[in-house]
Formats: C-alpha cells, sequence, structure tokens
C-alpha cells in the first residue's frame, strides 16, 4: 500500500510523492512566542512530530523547518507590557517551548528559524511581489493585493463568485472569510516603539503571513513537499502564504497541506471564561503524566476533533502501563529458554507490523495503528503467560514492540532525570496491579524498582519506598 494523505488543498485523498525520491521536506508552522503554548497547541505539534516519526518508520529523510514568529502584534504587545526589550520578552518563551517539547517528547526539527533574524528574506520577498505587480503602498506600508491572485481562496474553500474583499487590514490576524489586502510590510508607528527595522523597503517590520513564505523557502526551496499546522492557520495564514508565494516565485508552493482539528476540553471549547484553558505545564502542576499526556494526544486521528479529559488521561496512563509491561516481560523472557511457539510469535508479529504500517499509510491512521497493536500485545502475552517463547522470539518481539515506540516514544521511563518520580509512577503501578490481582505483573514492578535501587514495602497504611 503506497502513503496516502488527505491534502486539505485538493480535499482529496491523494498518493503522496515526495518531490525528491526518499527525501521529505516540511514546515511545520511554530509558536508565536508570546506566552505558554496551551495543549490545543500541543495537540498540532504532537500530530506532527508523529509525521515526522512515520515518515522515517516508512522509509523517508525527512527535513523538518519549524519557525518561531518573535516579530507581530502580539509579541509587540506584551513586550510593552511588561517593558522588556522584544528579543528579552520572547527568548524566554522560546526556551519555555523547547522545555515543553522536550517534556513530552517531541522530536527536535532541523531547523529552528527566528522571524527577526530573517528580516533581509523577507524583504527580497516583497520586491519580487512589487516587481511583478502584486502590490501598492500606502503611508509607506505595503499591501499584497488579492484581486491579483486569481487562485486566492481555494485552501479555505472560499467561493470565488461570492467572495469580496473589504478593503485592507493591518492587523496580522482577522476574521474567518473577511476576504482584505493584507499588510506585507508595516510602516513604522510609534504604537511600535523600538520595534524595527530600517531597510530597502523603509522603516518598519514584516506582516506575520510574509515571514512563513521567506522561511519555509529560503530552507526549502521554493517549491516543497508537506505543509501542516492547525485548522485555524487555514485562513488567514496559510491562504496567504500560498498567494504571495505563487505570485513571487512563479512556483506551485506547497505540494501537499495537512492540517489537525480543534482540541475540546472536557467537550467545550478552551476559554479562559470557561475555565478549562490549559497550558501544559498547569497540567503537570495537577499531577498528570506527560507521557499519559502525549498518548492522549496522540490517539485521535488528527483530521478529527479530540476531546481532551480527565478520564482520557487516565485510560491513555493505563495504554502506556500496558506497553511499558509486556515490553519488561519481553526483556525478562530472554533470561528463559521457552520450547518455541511453533511460529505463532513470528506470524503474530509479522501480521501486526503489516497492519500497524497500512494504519499509518492510511493517512497517519494512528487509532487504527494502535488496535492492531493492542491485539498483538494481548497474543503476546498469551505466549507469555504459556512460557512458549524461545530466547530469539522474545528477542524478535521485543525488537518489533521497540521500532513501534519509534512512532510513539511512551516506553522509556524518565528516571535518569528524576528517580524519585519514576519510582513512585511504579510503585503506583504495582498497587494498581495487585488490586487487579495481577500478581504476577506486581512482582515484576517490584523488580524493577529494586533494580533502580529503590526498596519497596508494604504496609497497614499502604507502601513506603525509599532508596536502599
Amino acid at each position: 500500500m503506497a502513503l496516502r494523505f488527505h491534502n486539505s488543498l485538493t480535499r482529496q485523498r491523494e498518493t503522496f510523492q515526495p518531490l525528491v525520491p526518499g527525501k521529505v521536506g516540511m514546515y511545520t508552522c511554530g509558536p508565536t512566542v508570546y506566552n505558554y503554548a496551551h495543549i490545543g497547541n500541543f495537540r498540532t505539534f504532537v500530530f506532527e512530530d508523529l509525521l515526522r516519526r512515520s515518515l522515517r518508520f516508512l522509509g523517508y529523510q525527512v527535513t523538518q523547518v519549524m519557525n518561531f514568529t518573535d516579530v507581530d502584534d502580539k509579541t509587540i504587545r506584551g513586550s510593552q507590557a511588561t517593558g522588556e526589550s522584544l528579543d528579552a520578552f520572547t527568548a524566554r518563551y522560546k526556551q519555555a517551548f523547547f522545555e515543553d517539547l522536550d517534556t513530552l517528547r517531541v522530536e527536535r526539527a532541523e531547523v529552528y528559524p527566528e522571524a527577526t533574524t530573517h528580516i533581509e528574506e523577507m524583504v527580497a520577498l516583497i520586491e519580487q511581489l512589487r516587481e511583478r505587480g502584486h502590490t501598492y503602498e500606502d503611508n509607506g506600508s505595503i499591501y499584497f493585493r488579492i484581486a491579483s491572485f486569481p487562485g486566492y481562496g481555494r485552501l479555505a474553500n472560499l467561493n470565488p463568485d461570492q467572495m469580496r474583499t473589504s478593503g485592507r487590514v493591518d492587523n496580522d490576524e482577522y476574521e474567518k472569510e473577511d476576504v482584505r489586502d493584507f499588510a506585507l510590510w508595516k510602516a513604522w508607528t510609534p504604537e511600535d516603539g523600538p520595534v524595527f527595522w530600517e531597510t530597502r523597503l523603509g522603516k518598519g517590520r514584516p506582516g506575520w503571513h510574509i515571514e512563513c513564505s521567506a522561511m519555509s523557502m529560503k530552507y526549502l526551496g521554493e517549491h516543497f513537499d508537506l505543509h501542516t499546522g492547525g485548522v485555524d492557520n487555514r485562513f488567514p495564514h496559510h491562504e496567504n502564504e500560498i498567494a504571495q508565494s505563487c505570485c513571487a516565485t512563479g512556483q506551485s508552493f506547497v505540494s501537499t497541506w495537512l492540517h489537525s482539528e480543534f482540541l475540546l476540553v472536557e467537550g467545550k471549547k478552551m476559554s479562559k471564561s470557561l475555565g478549562n484553558f490549559y497550558t501544559l505545564r498547569d497540567l503537570l502542576d495537577k499531577g498528570l503524566d506527560p507521557v499519559a499526556i502525549r498518548y492522549t494526544l496522540l490517539s485521535v486521528h488528527y483530521r478529527a476533533q479530540l476531546n481532551f479529559s480527565f478520564d482520557g488521561i487516565e485510560a491513555s496512563a493505563q495504554a502506556v502501563r500496558r506497553l511499558r509491561d509486556l515490553y519488561r516481560r519481553l526483556e525478562q523472557a530472554h533470561l528463559h529458554q521457552g520450547p518455541g511457539s511453533g511460529g505463532r510469535a513470528e506470524v503474530a508479529t509479522e501480521l501486526c507490523r503489516a497492519d500497524f504500517t497500512a494504519a499509518l499509510e492510511d493517512d497517519l491512521n494512528l487509532a487504527g495503528a494502535l488496535g492492531r497493536l493492542f491485539l498483538w500485545v494481548r497474543e503476546a502475552n498469551s505466549l507469555l503467560d504459556e512460557a512458549v517463547l524461545s530466547v530469539a522470539e522474545a528477542q524478535t518481539m521485543e525488537l518489533w514492540l521497540k521500532e513501534v515506540d519509534s512512532v510513539l516514544d511512551v516506553l522509556k521511563e524518565d528516571c535518569d532525570e528524576n528517580a524519585e518520580a519514576c519510582v513512585a509512577r511504579l510503585v503506583e503501578e504495582r498497587v494498581k496491579a495487585k488490586a487487579a490481582k495481577d500478581f504476577a505483573a506486581a512482582d515484576r514492578l517490584r523488580a524493577e524498582i529494586e533494580a533502580l535501587g529503590w526498596v519497596v514495602k508494604d504496609t497497614a497504611a499502604g507502601p513506603v519506598f525509599h532508596r536502599r
């Protein structure tokens, strides 16, 4: 089966064919660094991590570029509110973003360009647009003339017959389907304070939309394979990217567009007024396991709305425990030579591999892939219960689980960074295993705790643990 994606531009399922066979150039819209990213943002960033890992799992070499929007209306207002320079203000949130990525085990992109260090590329791109007749100026600002691009509205599925432009807009973000000529370059005003650049276009700063076009094409070329983001970026941001990029270069810009759907919290739209607005750090402060959060964000298809709930987090934690418990059992099976399963282990693993891979190739259907994986987990546990696995069979199944984890990244415990918290989680898992009368799992967990250099004792008040 060939890899297929639902292309947001054509609204069709298409076979993916990278411009260079075996290599993928991928641009992912990164954060606007004026605050901590919230879990709706991380739904998109984790989806993009799944995309990156799945492409590599399927044999592609990936070059990912994720930008930082560190100059726009929001970052300027934020820096002015705190009295900091723009660089100092955004640096704090850039660092926080990387820390949050690491917490959720999101792999790093190859390039993280910052808008403030790519002003020259933006100026050159605006000059190209001006030379081709796609811009006009007013009071020193330069605007893109939407009427000069007949294909405008295709990504957002705007009806050209009903689409009417309503003047121009200086704000970086504006209402859905409010079609306006947008600012490529904003002439300096006193409201911008010290934030400006002296350039061939005059004194000012770039608009938000031109930033991504300039940075993506610098690192990936005028035409590249994949561009991703949340559905909220589709219009106007991505629509405007397409218009200005195609008009500047005459190329088609991006082959395939992928957009992740919104995240709900307990069935409702996330908002501060409802008290259900969470950053990742808010959830960690509530004691939630970051790996369970990652699994939750992964587990629902990226084009379906994800209902984030605390019950769902617990279900994800249980799924992660099942995978980790199987991994421990397979590791320990290496110590015991069984008679062999008569081919059952090999057949089960190869069937799982084929189905898991086919699900990923079907527009990243990870939910289907996980369903098939847990059927294999049940089969693997049955073979372990029967004590029939040979050492070679146990190793084969363990290697397959590691291969799956190159996509999921949930098996590893963070014991090296926070040993006590890690052991506490293992102790909690052991309590749950005993409550479920799974005494074999409880014994394995005790052995793992002791292998980490800790001792756990059962008391009338519950288990206690300490370093050996």
